[in-house]
């Protein structure tokens, strides 16, 4: 046998071999290995759109956090300064009413006070007349002497 026959045959088996592991081996490793590197790139990818939907989702939260706290304190200082205000309209209602009973006594102690000194006034013009019937021993007539008591009582 002869070198360059056997070399040939090497050489062809050799390229055999070569296409075969390329077809049947190298092919299909390939192929696997691209879909889990193209896997491994959408795990990747999915995983930072995550992450960036999540820190998307804490400034949202946190801006809604503080929209409801800015309300919060909004509703609170409206519902103190109601409260003040309510106040404040109680006391004037308060006063008005205490007002109003004040003018109402006052009005009702100077009438009382006009019947007494008429009363008194009336009395006495009685005491006096009863004094002057009692000095002159004689009746005195108060239709008669009506100017004179009126006068009477007018100084009194």
């Amino acid at each position: 046998m002869n070198i360059g026959v056997t070399l040939i045959g090497q050489m062809i088996t050799f390229i055999l071999l070569i296409v075969l592991v390329q077809k049947y081996l190298y092919g299909p490793l390939s192929a696997l290995m691209e879909e889990r590197k193209r896997k491994i790139a959408e795990g990747l990818e999915a995983a930072e759109r995550s992450k960036n939907e999540q820190q998307l989702a804490e400034r949202r939260a946190a801006e809604l956090l503080s929209e409801a706290k800015a309300k919060a304190a909004e509703i609170v200082a409206l519902a103190e300064k109601r409260g003040v205000d309510l106040r404040e309209e109680a006391k004037g209602v308060a006063r008005q009413e205490a007002e109003q009973i004040l003018v109402a006594a006052r009005a009702e102690l100077s009438s009382e006070v006009s019947r007494a000194r008429n009363e008194l006034r009336q009395k006495v013009a009685d005491l006096s007349l009863d004094g002057a019937q009692k000095i002159l021993q004689k009746e005195v007539d108060a239709k008669v002497h009506a100017q004179l008591l009126e006068r009477v009582v007018a100084q009194l």
